[in-house]
């Protein structure tokens, strides 16, 4: 070897020490400590991430600081971290895809931040996922596929939440898991359906919860005299009963499944039947009673129309219209109503449901038009094919629910109808009036009077005298008679006859004028 040879080795191996070193130090961000792939920016009262942090970091303290929102992309330069530690800061939120490029993190400490939810995809991305700690913050409920994309996490710290729900497929994914703690929460139930996903589950802690020991922890009790002291240490197995107060304080494991009851839901709604005017505001109360206390659900129910299903429509910034499935109030027993308008008519149902079983009552909403939208002009129709539908009833539920301009234009039609059936009688009625004015046959409907002018008027001279046709003869318009006298005639008047005598009057008939 020549000489010198072991100096530049030893020289060749300091400054490869080094640069694994110098780089992260001359990166680190002010107040941080970096050594190796560690940095440690904790209890800095920092308020966001600090920039700077080399990209190389595989270990990442933030601990005790005041961070309370994680910005967009902030930690996608860090994509080779292992463990990251945000516990004890003030994130109240989680926006999802905020861990997106850290497919690499094996440890979350989310502990005591003051979370109230969790939204669906606040951990995607997180393939590689241990270990999650979520304890100590203010969780109510967990939905369903919260942990969908944590495949291969194995230890769930929920314990030390407010957490009063935990729906049914709120664990779905979690197939690695071998921990799950919700010790410490507000849980009063917990469905079979939501621990089913767990199939590797080792240790179940459940205690410190006011359990309501009902006909719906029948099988929890049943399940851990099973097989399932396996997953509870002997302390871990004392889950006491907070409900009912005959039960209280007693261990779920001592009671008997007979005395695990519950008493279905029974509803009222008084009345039935309200009709409102537009614009009003309405609060209907539904009354529900049942143990466990059911839970009140308000919904319009959708109505069956003839013919193929319209296709559904999308309201604009995702929220519900009135007449959708999707309109509905939970929980509060109360539906409330404000600006009704005609979408609003129609038929309600009030659902009270628990563990017992399900009960539903119908209520009727109407809708009447103001008297100022009733006098308002109808709207020209717009062009278009004419529909030969049959049109509704204006008292029907049909009517009432169509829009203001479409029961305008029914009610212009309807009238329009009206006006013309008026008219055909008004033509008929003056052709047969033209048709008896028609002048008939000489005498035909005509009325005959004789002229008794020339001497007394007596009813027996009345009574004598009358026509062919035996009608009684009144003297009405001498001034025109009906008949002309005929030559014949006067040339047989002038000629004596057999029994002559003083010449008479022939009779004269003259017209009637009404």
């Amino acid at each position: 070897m020549a000489p010198g040879a072991p100096t530049l080795l030893l020289l060749l191996l300091l400054l490869l020490s080094l640069s694994s070193v110098l780089p992260c130090a001359a990166s680190c961000p002010a107040a941080c400590r970096c050594y190796s792939a560690t940095v440690e920016c904790g209890a800095l009262q920092l308020h966001v991430i600090p920039p700077g942090i080399p990209p190389g970091t595989q270990t990442l303290f933030l601990q005790d600081n005041c961070i309370a929102h994680l910005e967009p992309g902030v930690l996608t330069p860090l994509a080779s971290l292992r463990h990251l530690y945000l516990h004890n800061n003030s994130l109240h939120a989680l926006e999802p895809g905020a861990f997106r490029a850290q497919s690499r993190l094996l440890e979350l400490a989310l502990t005591s931040n003051g979370l109230r939810g969790l939204r669906v995809g606040a951990f995607a991305g997180l393939a590689q996922l241990r270990v999650l700690y979520l304890a100590g913050n203010q969780l109510v409920q967990l939905l369903d596929f919260t942990f969908l994309h944590l495949q291969r996490l194995q230890e769930l710290h929920l314990q030390e939440n407010s957490i009063e729900l935990l729906e049914d497929q709120a664990l779905a994914g979690l197939s690695s898991l071998a921990l799950l703690d919700l010790s410490r929460n507000q849980l009063g139930t917990i469905s079979r359906e939501a621990l089913q996903p767990l199939a590797s589950l080792q240790v179940l802690r459940l205690t410190e919860n006011p359990w309501r020991c009902d006909c719906a922890l029948h099988w929890l009790g049943a399940w851990i005299k099973e097989g399932g002291q396996r997953l509870l240490s002997s302390r871990d197995r004392k889950i006491m009963c907070a409900e009912p107060p005959r039960l209280a304080l007693q261990s779920l494991l001592d009671v008997s499944g007979s005395s695990l009851i519950c008493i279905p839901p029974s509803v009222h709604v008084e009345p039935l039947e309200v009709t409102a005017n537009l614009g009003e505001d309405l609060r209907v109360a539904c009354q529900a009673s049942g143990y466990p206390q059911p839970l009140v659900t308000w919904r319009k129910v959708a109505q069956p129309r003839e013919g193929p299903p319209p296709a559904p429509a999308q309201p604009e910034g995702g929220v519900p219209v009135p007449g959708g499935s999707g309109a509905s109030d939970t929980g509060s027993g109360m539906l409330f109503l404000t600006n009704i308008t005609l979408a609003h008519a129609g038929k309600y149902e009030c659902e009270a449901s628990n563990a017992g079983g399900a009960a539903r009552v119908p209520f009727q909403l109407l809708v009447n038009l103001s008297r100022q939208q009733q006098l308002a002009p109808a709207p020209p129709p717009a062009a278009g094919p004419i529909s030969h539908e049959p049109l509704p009833e204006a008292g029907s539920m049909a009517f009432r629910a169509l829009g203001l301009a479409m029961q305008t234009v029914i009610a212009a039609a309807i009238a329009l109808l009206a006006l013309t059936a008026l008219l055909l009688a008004t033509m008929i009625c003056r052709r047969r009036r033209r048709r008896k004015k028609v002048p008939g046959p000489p005498g035909e409907g005509a009325l005959f009077v004789n002229d008794y002018s020339e001497g007394p008027y007596t009813f027996a001279q009345l009574e004598e005298l009358r026509d062919e046709r035996g009608h009684e003869m009144f003297v009405i318009d001498r001034s025109k008679p009906l008949f002309a006298e005929s030559p014949a005639e006067t040339t047989e008047s002038t000629e004596p006859g057999p029994a002559q005598g003083l010449p008479l009057q022939p009779p004269a008939a003259y017209e009637i004028h009404c």
